[in-house]
Protein backbone atom coordinates (compact mmCIF):
# COMPACT_ATOMS: atom_id res chain seq x y z
CA UNK A 1 0.00 0.00 0.00
CA UNK A 2 1.06 3.60 -0.87
CA UNK A 3 -0.13 6.65 0.96
CA UNK A 4 1.31 8.81 3.87
CA UNK A 5 0.30 6.04 6.58
CA UNK A 6 1.59 3.23 4.51
CA UNK A 7 3.43 0.48 6.70
CA UNK A 8 1.23 2.09 10.07
CA UNK A 9 -0.56 -0.11 12.20
CA UNK A 10 -3.65 2.32 13.32
CA UNK A 11 -6.38 1.08 16.07
CA UNK A 12 -9.53 1.93 15.99
CA UNK A 13 -12.13 1.41 18.74
CA UNK A 14 -15.36 1.27 18.28
CA UNK A 15 -15.23 1.14 14.80
CA UNK A 16 -17.43 -2.01 14.00
CA UNK A 17 -20.91 0.02 13.32
CA UNK A 18 -21.73 0.89 9.92
CA UNK A 19 -21.89 4.60 9.03
CA UNK A 20 -19.82 5.44 12.52
CA UNK A 21 -17.25 7.76 13.25
CA UNK A 22 -15.36 5.03 14.17
CA UNK A 23 -15.78 3.02 10.80
CA UNK A 24 -15.28 6.49 9.00
CA UNK A 25 -11.94 7.20 10.42
CA UNK A 26 -10.50 3.46 9.92
CA UNK A 27 -11.69 3.98 6.47
CA UNK A 28 -9.35 6.99 5.73
CA UNK A 29 -6.72 5.44 7.43
CA UNK A 30 -6.67 2.55 5.05
CA UNK A 31 -7.68 4.29 2.16
CA UNK A 32 -3.80 6.27 2.61
CA UNK A 33 -2.19 2.91 3.54
CA UNK A 34 -2.52 2.06 7.44
CA UNK A 35 -2.92 -1.46 8.66
CA UNK A 36 -6.16 -1.18 10.80
CA UNK A 37 -7.67 -2.88 13.43
CA UNK A 38 -11.58 -2.47 13.68
CA UNK A 39 -12.37 -2.98 17.48
CA UNK A 40 -16.07 -2.95 18.97
CA UNK A 41 -17.71 -4.66 22.08
CA UNK A 42 -18.44 -7.31 19.64
CA UNK A 43 -21.88 -8.34 22.19
CA UNK A 44 -24.04 -7.08 24.48
CA UNK A 45 -22.60 -7.16 27.60
CA UNK A 46 -25.32 -5.05 29.90
CA UNK A 47 -28.06 -2.91 29.90
CA UNK A 48 -25.58 0.29 29.29
CA UNK A 49 -24.44 -1.49 26.25
CA UNK A 50 -27.33 -3.14 23.66
CA UNK A 51 -27.55 -4.54 20.72
CA UNK A 52 -28.52 -1.46 18.80
CA UNK A 53 -25.92 0.92 20.00
CA UNK A 54 -23.03 -1.50 19.88
CA UNK A 55 -21.11 -2.95 17.00
CA UNK A 56 -21.46 -6.54 16.58
CA UNK A 57 -18.89 -9.51 15.67
CA UNK A 58 -20.45 -9.98 11.74
CA UNK A 59 -20.54 -6.10 11.75
CA UNK A 60 -16.67 -5.78 12.78
CA UNK A 61 -15.72 -8.30 10.08
CA UNK A 62 -17.58 -6.76 7.22
CA UNK A 63 -15.94 -3.31 7.83
CA UNK A 64 -12.31 -4.94 7.72
CA UNK A 65 -12.80 -7.31 4.50
CA UNK A 66 -13.93 -4.00 2.95
CA UNK A 67 -11.13 -2.06 3.93
CA UNK A 68 -8.40 -1.24 1.10
CA UNK A 69 -5.59 -2.36 3.11
CA UNK A 70 -5.16 -5.25 5.55
CA UNK A 71 -7.33 -5.11 8.38
CA UNK A 72 -8.28 -7.42 11.36
CA UNK A 73 -10.46 -7.24 14.14
CA UNK A 74 -10.19 -7.57 17.63
CA UNK A 75 -13.35 -7.76 20.33
CA UNK A 76 -12.75 -5.12 23.20
CA UNK A 77 -14.70 -3.36 26.13
CA UNK A 78 -13.00 -0.56 26.33
CA UNK A 79 -14.06 -0.85 30.53
CA UNK A 80 -11.68 -3.45 31.29
CA UNK A 81 -7.86 -3.01 31.03
CA UNK A 82 -7.05 -6.57 30.51
CA UNK A 83 -9.77 -6.35 27.75
CA UNK A 84 -7.72 -3.18 26.09
CA UNK A 85 -4.10 -4.11 27.01
CA UNK A 86 -5.54 -7.63 24.83
CA UNK A 87 -6.14 -5.12 22.07
CA UNK A 88 -2.65 -3.32 21.76
CA UNK A 89 -1.42 -6.99 22.20
CA UNK A 90 -3.52 -7.99 19.08
CA UNK A 91 -2.12 -5.09 16.97
CA UNK A 92 1.55 -6.20 17.56
CA UNK A 93 1.63 -9.90 17.35
CA UNK A 94 -1.01 -10.05 13.91
CA UNK A 95 0.82 -6.71 11.97
CA UNK A 96 4.25 -6.30 13.63
CA UNK A 97 3.56 -3.02 15.69
CA UNK A 98 1.17 -0.14 16.90
CA UNK A 99 1.16 3.00 15.78
CA UNK A 100 -1.65 5.30 15.92
CA UNK A 101 -4.96 4.75 18.38
CA UNK A 102 -7.46 6.28 18.08
CA UNK A 103 -10.01 6.23 21.29
CA UNK A 104 -13.07 6.53 19.68
CA UNK A 105 -15.70 4.57 21.35
CA UNK A 106 -18.41 6.36 23.45
CA UNK A 107 -21.73 6.31 24.92
CA UNK A 108 -23.69 8.67 23.66
CA UNK A 109 -27.75 7.53 24.01
CA UNK A 110 -28.06 8.37 28.25
CA UNK A 111 -29.10 11.10 28.00
CA UNK A 112 -31.53 12.33 30.69
CA UNK A 113 -33.29 15.29 32.76
CA UNK A 114 -30.93 15.72 35.38
CA UNK A 115 -33.13 14.74 38.22
CA UNK A 116 -33.85 11.19 36.71
CA UNK A 117 -29.70 10.39 36.07
CA UNK A 118 -29.07 7.52 38.35
CA UNK A 119 -25.13 6.27 39.43
CA UNK A 120 -25.73 3.60 36.80
CA UNK A 121 -26.15 6.32 34.37
CA UNK A 122 -23.51 8.23 35.05
CA UNK A 123 -20.55 5.39 35.67
CA UNK A 124 -21.76 3.89 32.67
CA UNK A 125 -20.45 6.73 30.48
CA UNK A 126 -17.64 7.99 32.30
CA UNK A 127 -16.41 3.99 32.44
CA UNK A 128 -16.47 4.20 28.17
CA UNK A 129 -16.29 7.69 27.42
CA UNK A 130 -13.37 8.68 29.69
CA UNK A 131 -12.06 5.57 31.47
CA UNK A 132 -11.81 3.83 28.63
CA UNK A 133 -10.04 6.43 26.88
CA UNK A 134 -7.71 6.15 29.67
CA UNK A 135 -7.05 2.82 29.36
CA UNK A 136 -6.50 3.11 25.88
CA UNK A 137 -4.22 5.79 26.30
CA UNK A 138 -2.06 4.98 28.59
CA UNK A 139 -1.93 1.10 27.02
CA UNK A 140 -0.57 2.93 24.07
CA UNK A 141 1.28 4.57 24.81
CA UNK A 142 3.06 1.88 27.05
CA UNK A 143 3.95 0.15 23.35
CA UNK A 144 4.65 3.09 21.79
CA UNK A 145 7.47 3.80 24.55
CA UNK A 146 8.95 0.70 24.29
CA UNK A 147 8.96 0.40 20.37
CA UNK A 148 10.72 3.87 20.78
CA UNK A 149 8.94 5.11 16.87
CA UNK A 150 7.10 7.68 18.40
CA UNK A 151 3.19 7.51 17.78
CA UNK A 152 -0.13 9.33 17.43
CA UNK A 153 -3.09 8.77 19.93
CA UNK A 154 -5.66 10.70 19.37
CA UNK A 155 -9.37 10.75 21.35
CA UNK A 156 -12.52 11.60 19.74
CA UNK A 157 -14.36 13.61 22.31
CA UNK A 158 -16.68 16.35 21.07
CA UNK A 159 -18.25 20.15 21.05
CA UNK A 160 -19.31 18.73 24.38
CA UNK A 161 -15.55 18.94 25.72
CA UNK A 162 -16.32 22.68 25.21
CA UNK A 163 -19.66 23.38 25.67
CA UNK A 164 -22.56 22.80 28.18
CA UNK A 165 -25.84 20.88 26.88
CA UNK A 166 -29.12 19.53 28.45
CA UNK A 167 -29.81 16.15 29.61
CA UNK A 168 -26.27 15.19 28.85
CA UNK A 169 -24.63 15.90 32.31
CA UNK A 170 -22.25 12.79 31.99
CA UNK A 171 -21.63 13.04 28.29
CA UNK A 172 -19.78 16.81 28.89
CA UNK A 173 -18.27 15.95 32.29
CA UNK A 174 -16.70 13.07 30.30
CA UNK A 175 -15.76 14.66 27.08
CA UNK A 176 -14.40 17.49 29.50
CA UNK A 177 -12.44 15.21 30.79
CA UNK A 178 -10.73 13.97 28.26
CA UNK A 179 -9.38 17.78 27.70
CA UNK A 180 -7.50 17.70 30.79
CA UNK A 181 -6.51 13.86 30.35
CA UNK A 182 -5.22 15.08 26.84
CA UNK A 183 -3.26 18.22 28.17
CA UNK A 184 -1.05 16.08 30.63
CA UNK A 185 -0.21 13.02 28.72
CA UNK A 186 0.96 15.30 26.20
CA UNK A 187 3.38 16.60 28.23
CA UNK A 188 4.66 13.56 29.91
CA UNK A 189 4.97 11.72 26.15
CA UNK A 190 6.46 14.61 24.30
CA UNK A 191 10.06 13.65 25.17
CA UNK A 192 9.00 10.00 23.60
CA UNK A 193 8.03 11.71 20.23
CA UNK A 194 4.14 10.77 20.88
CA UNK A 195 1.29 13.26 20.21
CA UNK A 196 -2.22 13.28 22.36
CA UNK A 197 -4.99 15.40 20.69
CA UNK A 198 -8.53 15.61 20.93
CA UNK A 199 -11.04 15.85 17.86
CA UNK A 200 -14.05 17.83 18.78
CA UNK A 201 -16.85 17.48 16.37
CA UNK A 202 -20.40 19.17 16.17
CA UNK A 203 -23.51 16.65 16.08
CA UNK A 204 -22.87 14.09 12.90
CA UNK A 205 -25.87 12.27 11.99
CA UNK A 206 -24.45 8.87 12.26
CA UNK A 207 -26.94 5.97 13.86
CA UNK A 208 -26.20 7.38 17.16
CA UNK A 209 -26.69 11.06 15.92
CA UNK A 210 -29.89 9.74 14.30
CA UNK A 211 -31.22 8.71 17.83
CA UNK A 212 -30.30 12.12 19.38
CA UNK A 213 -32.00 13.85 16.43
CA UNK A 214 -35.12 12.14 17.62
CA UNK A 215 -34.62 12.20 21.32
CA UNK A 216 -34.08 16.14 20.78
CA UNK A 217 -36.77 17.05 18.70
CA UNK A 218 -39.45 15.13 20.61
CA UNK A 219 -37.94 16.78 23.68
CA UNK A 220 -38.59 20.15 21.72
CA UNK A 221 -41.71 19.40 20.68
CA UNK A 222 -41.34 19.67 16.70
CA UNK A 223 -40.17 17.39 13.89
CA UNK A 224 -37.13 15.83 13.17
CA UNK A 225 -36.62 17.60 9.85
CA UNK A 226 -37.37 20.96 11.81
CA UNK A 227 -34.51 20.10 14.51
CA UNK A 228 -32.12 19.57 11.69
CA UNK A 229 -32.85 22.72 9.79
CA UNK A 230 -32.38 24.83 13.20
CA UNK A 231 -29.51 22.78 13.78
CA UNK A 232 -27.91 23.97 10.21
CA UNK A 233 -29.00 27.60 10.88
CA UNK A 234 -26.56 28.13 13.61
CA UNK A 235 -23.84 26.54 12.21
CA UNK A 236 -21.70 29.12 10.19
CA UNK A 237 -21.04 27.01 7.31
CA UNK A 238 -24.69 26.06 6.96
CA UNK A 239 -24.30 22.04 7.79
CA UNK A 240 -24.02 19.54 10.63
CA UNK A 241 -20.91 17.26 10.57
CA UNK A 242 -20.36 14.48 8.62
CA UNK A 243 -17.74 11.45 9.45
CA UNK A 244 -15.72 11.71 7.13
CA UNK A 245 -15.04 15.99 8.52
CA UNK A 246 -13.62 13.99 11.88
CA UNK A 247 -11.85 11.36 9.97
CA UNK A 248 -9.74 14.05 8.13
CA UNK A 249 -9.14 15.89 11.15
CA UNK A 250 -7.69 12.65 12.41
CA UNK A 251 -5.67 11.79 9.69
CA UNK A 252 -4.26 15.51 9.52
CA UNK A 253 -2.97 14.92 13.86
CA UNK A 254 -1.88 11.45 12.44
CA UNK A 255 0.64 12.67 9.55
CA UNK A 256 3.41 14.58 9.36
CA UNK A 257 1.65 17.66 9.12
CA UNK A 258 0.26 17.38 12.43
CA UNK A 259 3.40 16.05 14.09
CA UNK A 260 3.95 19.71 16.10
CA UNK A 261 0.85 19.50 17.23
CA UNK A 262 -0.15 18.09 20.85
CA UNK A 263 -2.27 18.67 23.49
CA UNK A 264 -4.63 20.44 21.47
CA UNK A 265 -8.68 19.80 21.04
CA UNK A 266 -9.31 20.55 17.62
CA UNK A 267 -12.97 21.66 16.51
CA UNK A 268 -14.51 20.11 13.66
CA UNK A 269 -17.62 22.00 14.14
CA UNK A 270 -18.18 24.38 11.24
CA UNK A 271 -17.82 26.97 12.97
CA UNK A 272 -19.97 26.66 15.88
CA UNK A 273 -17.75 26.08 18.55
CA UNK A 274 -15.83 29.36 18.07
CA UNK A 275 -13.39 27.76 21.55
Amino acid sequence: MNGRFAGKVAVVTGSGRRGGLGEAIARRLSEEGAILVISDIGTSRDAATPDSMIGGTDEMKAIAAGLPSPASTCVCDVRDPDSVRALAEHAVATHGGLDIWVNNAGIGYIMKPLAEVSPDDWRAVIDVNLTGAWFGLQTAAEVMVRQGRGGRIINIASQAAKSGFPHAQAYTASKHGLVGLTRSAAIELGEHGITVNNVCPNHVTTGLGAWQNEHFAQLQGISVEEYLKRMAARIPLGRPGLPGDTAGAVAFLCSDDGAYITGESMNVSGGEEPH
